[in-house]
């Protein structure tokens, strides 16, 4: 099946593999987090039954998500020993302790508290219970403070030194930790959770009230999730303007691959819509542009001068098809979702929101749409850092553990069998939750759910899950 790959291409094809399942999950379960947590405070405020309702009905879901990411983030992290010694060995000064920032942090925060939150509502008191379910929030998001602290650092290293064993090493924590990139990766990550969450709820609310406009619980989950469509899509488009700016400064080549400049252009660059990159040949096939856009998005003139790849080794090159193609795949999809926000509001002024069919159709053909913009966004932002591990300093071919071909092909193979196996049947059973509309006197998760009938512990979730 695989042959003719060598082993660095097999390496990085099972890294892609196994991180394309592990990122939807942290990114559903940050988003989700905080709607328990949101969901919950509007009960203790108003005693109204729909919405611990409601969040009996996610929490369920949440337990079985969040039980995926413990098992595909245990994975993620072996391979950096099996396949990626030598990355490991040479930024493990520097990613080790910042994984290590997280273990301490959102560790042991969500370790004393995920317990509580699953299978305490009746155990506990409600405010404590709303504590516990806080505080593991709060941990989702420290996770991914940390985590795209050590991501942000590898696309824009700095504050650090080399060491004589040939090692980075901290210079500057604070500057290793923010580096340039990491504010605008933080804000663009997690309004992708909340709007990917948002999503998955608008859309299960949708296919509700396309069933029975009359369910107290689906308007409820369709409403808040429709309010954040309209309120966060927007300003996601915002943030992803400006990463974009920050990612021009400082990894322009990836911004040359995004935008389909192989050539530069001195009086004004066009924004190619759409074709068909031939990297070869260096140029966009068929391509459909407007004249001097890009110019215009990126340097806010339109007779601003852009480089092209053609002022960079080629060498130095991404695979500019995969990174131009996910990039409009990701910002597609985010006007999508603006468009669902914008429809939403017309509704909502209408009067028309729980009956307007054409709504929920949309709205529930969009539910999967967080998960595709997410995985997209990510293959933008690692595929257009290569040939890189660390960005202009430590090259992929040079990071790879010294493995044969087969061995890699043989472990990919089982991977690929074995989740979709596993992950494929804790799909089914969260399809299977969202199938059943919340109800009244909705009970939250039982100690035999999925994640505990596995034999997960908490304190195995909260460290796994997000990392």
């Amino acid at each position: 099946m695989f042959e003719g790959f060598d082993a660095i291409t097999l390496a990085r094809l099972q890294f892609s593999f196994t991180m394309s399942f592990h990122i939807v999950f942290p990114a559903f379960s940050i988003g989700l987090a905080s709607y328990l947590a949101v969901l919950e405070a509007l009960w203790l405020w108003t005693g109204r039954e729909v919405f611990i309702n409601l969040f009996n009905y996610w929490l369920k879901i949440f337990a079985v998500a969040f039980g995926m990411g413990v098992v595909s983030g245990i994975v993620m992290s072996y391979q950096f020993g099996t396949n990626w010694s030598v990355f490991a060995d040479k930024t493990g000064p520097i990613i080790g302790p910042l994984m290590a920032y997280e273990v301490l942090t959102a560790f042991f925060l969500e370790a004393g508290f995920l317990g509580v939150m699953l299978f305490g509502l009746k155990r506990v008191g409600h405010r404590l219970h709303f504590f516990a379910t806080m505080m593991v929030a709060i941990g989702t998001l420290i996770s991914a403070f940390w985590i795209l602290s050590a991501n942000s650092w590898m696309q824009t290293p700095t504050g650090f030194a080399m060491n004589s064993q040939g090692q980075f090493v901290a210079a500057d924590w604070w500057k290793v930790i923010f580096n340039p990139s990491f504010p605008y990766r933080l804000v663009h990550m997690v309004l992708a959770a909340y709007l990917t969450t948002a999503f998955v709820v608008g859309g299960v609310g949708a296919y509700h009230l396309l069933k029975n406009t009359r369910l107290e619980g689906a308007r409820v989950m369709f409403s808040m999730a429709m309010w954040m469509a309209a309120l966060v899509a927007p300003i996601q488009i915002l943030a992803g303007d400006q990463h974009g700016l920050n990612t021009l400064e400082h990894q322009p080549v990836k911004v040359m691959a995004m935008e389909g400049h192989f050539q530069s252009h001195p009086n004004g660059a066009p924004l190619i819509l759409f074709g068909i990159p031939d990297q070869d040949e260096a140029k966009v096939k068929y391509a459909i542009e407007i004249p001097k856009a890009s110019s215009l998005i990126l340097k806010h003139s339109l007779d601003a001068p852009l480089k092209g790849l053609d002022t960079v080794p080629r060498e130095n090159w991404p695979k500019v098809g995969l990174v131009f193609w996910s990039f409009r795949t990701m910002v597609g999809i985010g006007f999508l979702m603006l468009g669902v926000g914008l429809f939403s509001l017309y509704a909502r002024w209408r009067g028309i929101l729980y009956e307007s069919r054409w709504l929920h159709r949309y709205a529930l053909a969009m539910g999967p749409a967080g998960f595709i913009a997410v995985l997209a966004g990510w293959v933008t932002t690692e595929a257009g850092r290569q040939p890189f591990t660390v960005y202009g300093l430590l090259r992929t071919v040079d990071s790879a553990s010294p493995l044969d071909a087969p061995a890699v092909a043989t472990s990919l193979l089982a991977f690929i069998v074995v989740y979709f196996i596993v992950f494929g049947m804790g799909v089914f059973y969260i399809l299977r939750l969202m199938h059943e509309p919340p109800h009244h006197g909705e009970e939250g998760p039982r100690a035999d759910t999925p994640a505990r009938a596995a034999g997960i512990t908490p304190a195995q979730a909260a460290h796994a899950g997000q990392g």
